[in-house]
């Protein structure tokens, strides 16, 4: 077996199949046991992307088994409504990956590590409060995307009317009304360089153009169940629950994202022993995902990470 390997996998607990991609090492042999990773798609994003074009491929290069996935309701796995991004599926998501990868006989159970990007390297952070099998942690411009919605929205009073839409949204649609469907990306080039933000900007030319863009990396959001997201907040009790070994990677050209405050955040946050907050020089937020100078340079940190600790 070589390359990479398309795969469904239902746990006895859900309704729907997760879709992934596992990537295998060089001169991969199915009778020896690997460390494994878990890559972890941003929002709105998907396997093909960044979490599996650049740092799976990377990772799986470097000697590791290594599996992509798409969240719950979105890309090529189930589940119902579409586009549904909700912090509680997508933090259970890697425990049902997790339960997947032990069973495979080629897979080392107790050297498994996670790595998100984005959205993703928040929903990591969160998952390995609880996820214990991950014996280490990697956030790639992680961002905590409740936060994130919130400081968006421009304050409290801002955040209740949003609750308050979506409640309405949500009745609606329990009375028949179409489910609606919102997206997060300005429609043309032109309209992201007037938001006049590089996280804007450069989300437009990832999701949107040859450099990223892919059938199921749509930037699409569920409306009437959007209120868990606004309450929520990745980096709860990470002081107490948060101890494997930590890498948290930002760059330091900062968007409306606010991956660099998240980086710093929890790496003051976590009650890791071992952790590491690596600060990339000129390197904005949409470089990480797939640029030599961002996730070049946060490979050269992540795979001896890896390597070290599994």
């Amino acid at each position: 077996m070589t390359g990479t390997k398309h795969v469904t996998f239902r746990n006895p607990d859900m309704y729907w199949d997760i879709a992934a991609d596992l990537y295998f090492p060089p001169a991969f042999d199915e009778s020896m046991t690997y460390p494994a990773i878990i890559s972890a798609h941003p929002i709105g994003s998907c396997k093909e992307q960044t979490a599996g074009a650049v740092y799976a491929k990377a990772l799986s290069e470097a000697g590791f088994v290594v599996i992509a996935f798409d969240a719950s309701f979105q890309g090529e796995s189930g589940g119902l409504p579409r586009h549904l991004e909700d912090p509680g599926q997508r933090v259970e998501d890697f425990s049902r990956v997790v339960d997947y990868l032990v069973t495979l006989p080629y897979v080392d159970a107790d050297r498994l590590g996670v790595v998100g990007v984005c959205g993703g390297g928040g929903y990591t952070l969160a998952a390995a409060k609880t996820e214990k099998r991950f014996k280490a942690v990697a956030s790639m411009t992680g961002v905590n995307y409740g936060r994130m919605l919130r400081d968006s929205l421009g304050g409290s009073d801002k955040v209740l009317e949003a609750l308050r839409g979506v409640s309405t949204q949500r009745t609606a649609e329990a009375q028949g009304a179409a489910s609606a469907v919102n997206g997060m990306l300005p429609t043309t080039a032109s309209e992201a360089q007037a938001v006049g933000d590089i996280d804007i900007i450069e989300a437009f030319d990832y999701y949107r153009t040859s450099r990223g863009e892919a059938e199921n990396g749509c930037v699409l959001f569920e409306a009437a169940h959007g209120a868990t997201a606004l309450g929520w907040d990745a980096f709860h009790l990470a002081e107490e629950l948060l101890d494997q070994p930590l890498l948290v990677v930002v760059g330091d050209k900062q968007g409306a994202f606010g991956a660099y405050r998240d980086g710093q955040e929890i790496v003051r946050r976590a009650a890791s022993q071992d952790k590491q907050l690596l600060v990339l020089e000129g390197v904005s937020h949409y470089d990480i995902y797939d640029q030599p100078h961002g996730a070049g340079k946060a490979l050269e940190a992540l795979i001896p990470f890896f390597t070290r600790h599994l």
